[in-house]
């Protein structure tokens, strides 16, 4: 029997099997172009904080990278639907939430009221904890005022009176807080304000006293503000 014999024509030979693999290219689904989804869905939240930029922004970053696997890799990934959707939401978000939180600045204080951070309360490093100069100068004012409920000042989910702390740390662990970090809010009215980690606005009658006022759970405080409007 000849060589030529002893192989059957039905079987495929080498060069037609490693054309038949090189066929069939492994395909996945970037992980940039979800990342960037991902991100994008959750960057919406930068409408309520503007630190929370950082995600659509980061979004696009992974979307950047995608589109480039995407043109090196044409065959093996797949997913550039999913990265322009995410390329799209996070532009929107990017594009958008400073513009909402630059016309909330704009227009979030009430006619007749100043706006005050609590920089302008706050003692400075190594200094006595008590009034700052500025602070004083306030005793009287009507001022507007942004800010966190502190945890245990608040014995029911409603309530009238309680203590505003400057960041969210100290309203998320609680703690007691430097004595210039705190205001003792009281509401006027009907108002009422819930347990949140929503930052609060206020605006109202400051008054700044030279002694501390015993405050339940703290150790006192030094600001208290008769508020007129919570939103």
């Amino acid at each position: 029997m000849t060589s030529s014999a002893a192989a059957s024509p039905e079987q495929p030979s080498y060069s037609s099997i490693l054309s038949g693999s090189e066929a069939e290219v492994y395909q996945s689904v970037s992980r940039g172009a979800l990342a960037s989804l991902i991100l994008g869905l959750l960057g919406v939240t930068a409408f309520l904080a503007p630190f929370l930029l950082i995600l659509p922004l980061t979004g696009l970053v992974f979307a950047i990278v995608a589109f480039r696997a995407f043109n090196k890799f044409p065959d093996e990934l797949l997913g550039k639907p999913i990265a322009v959707s995410g390329t799209l939401l996070c532009a929107l978000t990017v594009g958008l939430a400073p513009a909402y939180h630059t016309y909330v600045y704009m227009t979030e204080v009430p006619e007749g009221y100043t706006r005050v951070s609590f920089g302008a309360l706050e003692s400075g490093v190594g200094e006595p904890d008590k009034p700052t100069a500025e602070a004083l100068e306030l005793d009287g004012q009507k001022v507007f005022i942004k800010g966190y409920i502190h945890p245990t000042s608040m014995d029911t989910l409603l309530s009238r009176r309680f203590v505003l702390v400057p960041d969210l740390g100290t309203c998320c662990f609680g703690g007691q807080p430097p004595l210039t970090h705190m205001i003792e809010v009281t509401l006027s009215g009907e108002q009422y304000a819930t347990k949140s980690l929503r930052r609060q606005r206020l605006a109202g009658t400051l008054h700044v006293k030279p002694n501390l006022k015993p405050v339940n759970g703290l150790t006192g405080v030094f600001y208290q503000l008769q508020a007129d409007i919570l939103k």
